[in-house]
C-alpha cells in the first residue's frame, strides 16, 4: 500500500527547525534536494503498490534519498539510520517535515528499498532528474561540439544529418564485487562445508543418523594445501581431486535424501544446491581436461551471478563483477548504456547508445568520442552514413596525417578523458569501486545509484553557478 505525500515538495523555509537550530541555506544537501523533482518521480513509484491494503510504504523521497546518502558515504545500514537521526540536513533531504530525534525507519527496510527500486526504475529516475535540470538541445545555440558540421549533409531515411549536434563520449569499465579472490580449492572446500551443513540439517529434521562424511579428513586435506606458501601444480591437482571426491560423496547423500517422500528442501537450500552442482560439474570438467577455463565459470557460491571479466589492466588483469558501458553527453551527464555480469564486446553497444541519444534529443550527436575498440568497420560505416564523426585512428596501414587532422584527434583525446574522470569519481566517491550488495538485482541498483548520486552532485554545483549567474548578470532596472 502507498499513500502520496500531501505536503508535496517542501521548501527549506517549510522545514520545522527546533528552537536554537540555525540551518545553513547554502548546505549541499539542500541544493541536492532542489535538483530532484520528487513529486513527478513519486507518481511513478506509487504504481509499484497496486494494492490498497497492507502496511503503508515509506515515501519515495525517503527511500531514494536515503539510498543516495548511503551510496555516497558507504554507510552500513545501521550506521545510515543513526546518521540520519543525528543530522538535520539529512532529515530535510529525505523529506521529513522537521527535525526529530528518532530513527525514520528500521535498518532492515533498506534491503527492501534496494529491491523495490530495480535497475529499470533507476534508469528512468536518472533520466527524469537530468531532464528536469538540463535545457533542451534545441535551445542550446552555443553547444561546443569541438567540430564543424559537414556541409555535405544528406537525408538518411527521412533524417537530415545537418541537424547533428552535440557530443557523445562512451567507454566501458567493471564494477568490482566485494568477494574473496576465487581459487578452485577454496570453492570446493566451501561447497563441501555447505553440503555437510545441509546433510546435518536434513538428518536433524527427519531424526536420522548423520552419515559418515569424513569431515576431519577433508578439512585436514584442505589445510595441507591452504597453509602452503609454495603450491606446486601436482600438489594443487592432488588436493582438488580429494575435494572433488568429498563433494561427490556428499552430493550422493543429498540425492538419496531427496528421493524419500517426506524430504523437501526450502527455496534457499535448493538454490544453493543447484549452484553447488554447477560448481562440481565445472571443477570436474577442468580437472579432467587439465584446463583452467570453462564457460560461465562460477567464482562465488553465495553470488553465482558474478563472472570473471578480463580487463587487461596492469593493476588487475581480471576483475570480478559487473561490466558496464557508460555514456557522457555534452552537458557532462552520465547514463548507463549496458550492464551485464557476463563479458561482452563493448563495440556492440555503440549503435544502441546512438539510438538512445537520438530518442532523447531528436537528433544524432555531431561527434562520438570512444576508445579504439569501438572503431570496427561496422560502427565506422554506421557513423559515416549518419554523418557522425567517430574519433580515433583510421583502420589499416598508417597514412600521413595532415596537421589539422592531428589537431582534431588530439582535441578528441583530451575531451574523451571526461568519461575516465566519471569512472574515477564514481569509484572513489560514490561506491562504484567496490560493490558490497549480495543479490543480483540489488547489485544492479547499487551501480545505478552511484551514477545517479554522481549526476545529482554535479547538478547541485551547476545549480549554484546558475543562481550566481542570475544574481550577477541580471540587468538592473532604473527605479527598482
Amino acid at each position: 500500500m502507498y499513500k502520496k505525500n500531501k505536503n508535496h515538495q517542501i521548501a527549506f523555509t517549510d522545514f520545522n527547525q527546533p528552537l536554537g537550530l540555525q540551518m545553513n541555506p547554502e548546505n549541499r544537501w539542500l541544493k541536492k534536494a532542489a535538483t530532484i523533482l520528487w513529486d513527478k518521480i513519486e507518481d511513478k513509484y506509487a504504481g509499484l503498490f497496486p494494492s490498497n491494503t497492507g502496511n503503508v510504504a515509506k515515501p519515495l523521497r525517503m527511500t531514494l534519498a536515503s539510498l543516495l546518502i548511503q551510496q555516497q558515504f558507504r554507510y552500513a545500514d545501521e550506521e545510515l539510520v543513526e546518521q540520519i537521526r543525528e543530522n538535520p540536513y539529512y532529515q530535510y533531504f529525505i523529506g521529513l517535515p522537521g527535525y526529530i530525534d528518532a530513527i525514520p525507519f528500521v535498518p532492515s527496510l533498506l534491503v527492501e528499498f534496494r529491491k523495490r527500486l530495480s535497475a529499470d526504475i533507476m534508469i528512468e529516475i536518472n533520466e527524469m532528474i537530468i531532464e528536469y535540470n538540463m535545457p533542451d538541445d534545441s535551445d542550446d545555440d552555443n553547444n561546443d561540439s569541438g567540430s564543424v558540421t559537414d556541409e555535405n549533409a544528406v537525408i538518411v531515411e527521412g533524417y537530415d544529418t545537418s541537424q547533428n549536434n552535440g557530443t557523445l563520449i562512451i567507454d566501458a569499465t567493471c564494477a568490482p564485487q566485494n568477494i574473496k579472490y576465487p581459487q578452485d580449492i577454496n570453492l570446493l572446500n566451501e561447497a563441501r562445508e555447505k553440503l555437510e551443513k545441509l546433510i546435518k540439517k536434513i538428518c536433524k529434521e527427519q531424526n536420522w543418523y548423520v552419515p559418515r562424511m569424513y569431515r576431519k579428513n577433508a578439512r585436514k586435506d584442505y589445510l595441507a594445501l591452504a597453509k602452503c606458501r609454495k603450491r606446486p601444480a601436482k600438489k594443487v591437482r592432488a588436493a582438488i581431486k580429494k575435494q572433488l571426491n568429498y563433494v561427490y560423496r556428499d552430493l550422493g547423500y543429498v540425492e538419496w535424501f531427496l528421493d524419500q517422500d517426506n524430504v523437501e528442501l526450502s527455496a534457499k537450500d535448493a538454490a544453493i544446491l543447484d549452484v553447488i552442482y554447477k560448481v562440481y560439474e565445472q571443477q570436474l570438467y577442468m580437472y579432467v581436461n587439465k584446463t583452467h577455463s570453462v564457460e560461465d565459470r562460477i567464482v562465488s557460491i553465495s553470488q553465482p551471478s558474478i563472472r570473471p571479466i578480463i580487463r587487461g589492466k596492469a593493476k588487475a588483469p581480471t576483475e570480478f563483477g559487473a561490466k558496464l558501458d557508460l555514456s557522457v553527453d555534452e552537458h557532462g551527464m552520465a547514463r548507463l548504456e549496458k550492464l551485464s555480469f557476463d563479458a561482452y564486446n563493448e563495440s556492440d553497444v555503440l549503435k544502441t547508445a546512438l539510438e538512445n541519444y537520438h530518442e532523447r534529443t531528436g537528433h544524432y550527436p555531431e561527434r562520438v568520442l570512444a576508445d579504439q575498440i569501438y572503431r570496427n568497420r561496422e560502427n565506422i560505416n554506421f557513423c559515416k552514413n549518419l554523418n557522425i564523426r567517430l574519433s580515433g585512428k583510421a583502420l589499416g596501414r598508417p597514412k600521413k596525417t595532415p596537421a589539422a587532422v592531428k589537431k582534431t584527434e588530439y582535441q578528441d583525446n583530451v575531451n574523451r578523458i571526461e568519461v575516465e574522470r566519471k569512472f574515477s569519481l564514481a569509484k572513489r566517491k560514490f561506491g562504484l569501486g567496490l560493490i558490497r550488495t549480495k543479490l543480483e538485482n540489488t547489485t544492479k541498483s547499487s551501480i545505478l545509484l552511484a551514477i545517479i548520486a554522481m549526476n545529482v552532485d554535479r547538478l547541485s554545483s551547476l545549480l549554484i553557478r546558475w543562481i550566481l549567474w542570475l544574481l550577477f548578470t541580471k540587468p538592473v532596472v532604473a527605479g527598482c
